[in-house]
């Protein structure tokens, strides 16, 4: 069973690939494609244009899922780091706040 996150942005490609440490794990993703059939899907190749999901672990996927179509999973320093200056990457405050 696919694993949701509790948050993850949304960015085209060619905002992430500018990042010096960048490289992509996979060269397709699977969406689905109406009008082949309700549950169909079909590989797409990945553009500057694609939409793909930062999730809050700092791992980027094709979708929503944290565990599916994962294009980079390198997290460093430098990576956050990125994600935090130049995408204005922030997890809400109720991910990061602690609760009594």
């Amino acid at each position: 069973m696919a694993i949701m996150g509790r948050y993850c942005k949304a960015y085209l490609l060619k905002q992430l690939r500018e990042f010096p440490g960048w490289s992509e794990k996979i060269q397709t993703i699977k969406r689905k494609n109406p009008a082949a059939g309700q549950n169909a899907e079909e590989a797409q190749p990945l553009t500057d244009e694609s939409i793909v999901y930062l999730q809050e672990n700092y791992a980027v996927t094709g979708g929503i899922f944290q565990d599916e179509d994962i294009l980079f999973d390198q997290v460093t320093p430098e990576w956050m780091e990125y994600c935090k200056s130049v995408l204005k990457f922030e997890l809400p405050d109720y991910l990061t706040k602690e609760t009594a």
